[in-house]
């Protein structure tokens, strides 16, 4: 079954959100995973959006998700996410 992460960032220190932002798609290339949407002016519909950049990211399975969010890899360029941004991120499980 699909998974899906949805993650909101909050960008403070740009150079270094660039930094990781570089090295993604070379990182996300190796696992099963699909880039749906990125946005970074997206348009609120309901409350209050003061994020920087909305993510929603599409994945085969549960097991695959974690394996890339947990891979050595990713885990090398995910602090410059950390230092650049706050992150808000969830997994959810698709209908079918």
């Amino acid at each position: 079954m699909s998974v899906y992460i949805v993650a909101r960032f909050k960008i403070h220190d740009r150079s270094e959100y660039d930094e990781y932002s570089a090295g993604f798609p070379e990182v996300f290339k190796k696992f099963d995973g699909k880039m749906l949407s990125v946005d970074e002016d997206p348009m609120v519909l309901a409350g209050v959006w003061d994020d920087t950049r909305s993510v929603i990211i599409e994945f085969p399975s549960k097991e695959s998700a974690l394996a890339w969010l947990n891979s050595d890899d990713y885990q090398s360029i995910a602090k410059h996410r950390n230092a650049g941004s706050t992150a808000n991120s969830i997994l959810v499980e698709g209908l079918g």
